[in-house]
């Protein structure tokens, strides 16, 4: 057999375990080029029927999360109760940044399945959560008192991550001082 009928043998060898090992990549570990930055520079008017809208400086002073969700997302319904009951316990202040959404479907989803968020913003157009590096929705953010990423979650919240991840890195962020403000 001539060495010129191995390349395509061998490059479709090395394309399958390329490929082979990219399927076994979890996708909600996909690191995010915002962590240890400042979350982008933004403001966006608030979702229909919301008094307060969301803006860069609106998450700067105490560590809190950052959803990004939509009307049409079948996940984000699956995770809102849980930020529910993170709102009604108070442990973090919740932001919501409402992504390519119509405004009047934005507004009946949180009038019917309630309001966890502090604040929210609408980003009509989606540039703003380009800019946050938003590979779909939901994606969640932590965010540290000085308005810098801190951590980026993919995907439905579950109560495991919460449990484990957020809620511990929240614990952790505000008792190394990054909670007064520093």
């Amino acid at each position: 057999m001539r060495p010129v009928f191995l390349v395509p043998i061998v490059l479709f060898i090395a394309i399958a375990i390329a490929l082979g090992w990219g399927l076994t990549r979890n996708p909600s570990t996909i690191p995010s080029a915002l962590i240890g930055k400042p979350v982008p520079d933004f403001a966006l008017a608030p979702v229909q029927g919301r008094m307060l809208g969301l803006a860069a400086a609106d998450v700067r002073g105490q560590v809190s999360l950052v959803n990004v969700f939509a009307s049409w997302c079948t996940a984000c319904r699956a995770e809102h109760p849980l930020f529910m009951g993170l709102a009604q316990s108070g442990a973090v202040p919740i932001h919501g940044l409402n992504y390519k959404d119509r405004p009047a479907d934005a507004a009946q989803w949180l009038d019917t399945l309630g309001d966890p968020y502090t604040r929210t913003g609408a980003d009509l157009d989606g540039r703003v959560g380009i800019d946050w590096g938003v590979y779909g929705v939901p994606e969640t953010f932590v965010v540290d008192a000085d308005g810098r990423v801190a951590f980026k979650h993919i995907g439905p919240v579950t109560p495991e991550a919460l449990k484990e991840t957020i809620l511990p890195l929240i614990k952790r962020l505000r008792s190394q001082g990054q909670g007064s403000g520093s």
